[in-house]
């Protein structure tokens, strides 16, 4: 009885300890354990986010950083005034002895009047490194604008010759100060600057007109070397050629106009006068408020 209840016993131990064991290997099977293995989902994520960061990063590379661009300022030097104008000749003077006497001073009279002729013109001043005074009509700028601001842009010198190129030695002082005023005004609303040189039409004036024009603060000038580009018989350019050719001399304030004959003639007299041995003043080198020392 005692060995039967022994053998129960022990196959009841047995049985215990089997399934114990089992417990144990369920709780410690690798189905059951827990890892830091990222899911597929988990895994596309990562990609997508690696992908937009190297994306970024090109972006970022490639796109150049734009700097603000430095506006150039050209500062002209100042023009030394060695020169002045004879009130008797209107011939062009040094103020000093060791400066270069062998100047003249190009002008042309009536205009603007058309386009082509007049950059033609200003082509050929820039050519020969020439500054010259365009004296202008009031009305004619009325008409032509652009024509003004043209020879303004071009680096040329603007002077007054009066709205309506009229004899103004008879007229009115009313009159004259409105022909002069008038010019002023249009030119410095076109330009920003008033013109500081005044020719009077026909080379007609009286004393008022004088005194208007200083007034202004303008220099006050007829001419010494006329081309006579106005008279009938010399309107083709070698006219023009041998008329201030023949009456060359240093100083000469030149007197010329905006016509075709005068443009066709522009080049070749300007190289004759530079090989005569002058050179081209320019205006702003004249000083209009100098006054000769008394000895």
């Amino acid at each position: 009885m005692k060995k039967i209840l022994f053998v129960i016993i022990f196959a009841l131990i047995l049985i215990l300890t089997a399934c114990i064991q089992e417990s144990v290997e369920v709780e410690i099977s690798p189905s059951n354990t827990t890892t830091n293995k990222p899911t597929e989902n988990q895994e596309n994520n990562q990609d997508i986010t690696n992908d937009v960061t190297e994306e970024t990063e090109e972006v970022i590379t490639e796109t150049p950083i734009e700097k603000d661009p430095v506006e150039e300022i050209n500062i002209e030097e100042p023009i030394s005034q060695d020169y002045y104008m004879s009130e008797k000749s209107y011939d062009i003077k040094t103020k000093d002895e060791s400066i270069n006497k062998d100047i003249v001073l190009l002008t042309f009279d009536d205009g603007p009047k058309e386009e082509e002729m007049l950059t033609k013109m200003l082509d050929i001043l820039d050519k020969h490194n020439a500054k010259a005074i365009f004296f202008v009509n009031g009305y004619r700028i009325e008409q032509n604008p652009d024509l003004l601001k043209l020879i303004y842009d071009r680096g040329q010198i603007i002077g007054n010759h009066s709205w309506d190129h009229i004899n103004l030695k008879n007229e009115s002082n009313e009159k004259i100060n409105q022909q002069v005023e008038d010019v002023q005004n249009i030119v410095e609303e076109l330009t920003g600057e008033k013109p500081i040189y005044f020719r009077p039409p026909h080379g007609a004036g009286n004393e008022y007109l004088r005194k208007k024009v200083k007034e202004e603060g303008m220099l006050y000038m007829t001419w010494s070397n006329g081309s006579e580009d106005w008279v009938k018989k010399y309107q083709y350019s070698e006219g023009v050629i041998q008329n201030v050719m023949g009456r060359l001399r240093a100083g000469s304030n030149i007197l010329m106009h905006e016509l075709p004959w005068t443009v066709e003639a522009l080049d070749t007299l300007l190289s004759s006068i530079e090989e005569e041995g002058y050179r081209f003043v320019d205006p702003r080198a004249i000083d209009i408020e100098y006054e000769i020392p008394q000895n």
